[in-house]
């Protein structure tokens, strides 16, 4: 005999307001789209933190990991590890500061330059067809908030 409190499965459960109206919702939806989609159109092996972490080097050869660090929102040993993880596939190579030995310096290697070459021509095509429904301004404008948001959401972590 069928429960007949059961709710009906042929509809999909919709989410409540409370989660809709929740900023952090939103930005956790984006970032498992963005995700999905960054794994099909840009890299499926180059993670985003690789990808800013290689950015990065490459925008600023020879300093030392922990600068870098900071430049793409990586803790010190979250950088460390992409940083081992980027230099076992070959794409950085990291040398100790001749001043200090605790210090790696990177720098991207040929195969290193070539990939985020690929990569970063795919990641401006994602980048357009993720805006692709705004105009110039409008895209102006998203980035903008998105970017001050991020910002005011890292102060909010800093204030204890």
């Amino acid at each position: 005999m069928a429960d007949e409190t059961a709710p009906s499965t042929s509809a999909r459960p919709r989410p409540p307001a409370a989660l809709t109206t929740a900023p952090g919702y939103q930005v956790r939806r984006l970032y498992q789209a963005y995700l999905a989609v960054w794994i099909r159109a840009v890299d499926p092996l180059l993670t985003g933190p690789q990808f800013a972490v290689l950015q990065v080097v490459d925008a600023s050869p020879g300093h030392d990991q922990r600068s870098l660090a900071s430049a793409v929102a990586l803790d010190t040993s979250t950088m460390t590890d992409v940083a081992r993880r980027l230099e076992k596939r070959g794409l950085i190579v990291r040398r100790t500061a001749a001043d200090d030995g605790r210090r790696k310096l990177l720098y991207l290697t040929e195969e290193g330059k070539h990939t985020l070459d690929d990569a970063n021509r795919r990641a401006r095509l994602l980048d357009e067809q993720l805006l692709e429904p705004y105009g110039p301004q409008q895209r102006d404008d998203i980035t903008h908030l998105l970017a001050s948001l991020a910002d005011h959401w890292e102060q909010l972590t800093q204030d204890g």
